[in-house]
């Protein structure tokens, strides 16, 4: 398994942001093409919601990759 850590600037990033910024996916909309799809979990629970706001302590996983969000 892949793991990145992504330091968010702020209080949150959107989920198909956060798939973008950290090079999963090529742009916004294919985060939320890959979303939509029910492939990713938050906190290992599947997250559906496009553009729900992923906070530092939380981890995101799509496929072999597993994304901690911290603080910067």
């Amino acid at each position: 398994m892949q793991a990145l850590e992504f330091a968010v600037e702020g209080e949150y990033v959107e989920l198909n942001q956060l798939l973008k910024l950290v090079g999963v996916v090529d742009s916004g909309g294919a985060g939320k093409a890959v979303v939509a799809s029910g492939e990713v979990f938050v906190d290992g629970k599947l997250e559906t919601r496009k553009t729900c706001k992923i906070r530092p302590g939380q981890v995101v996983t799509l496929g072999d990759v597993r994304i901690k969000v911290v603080a910067s």
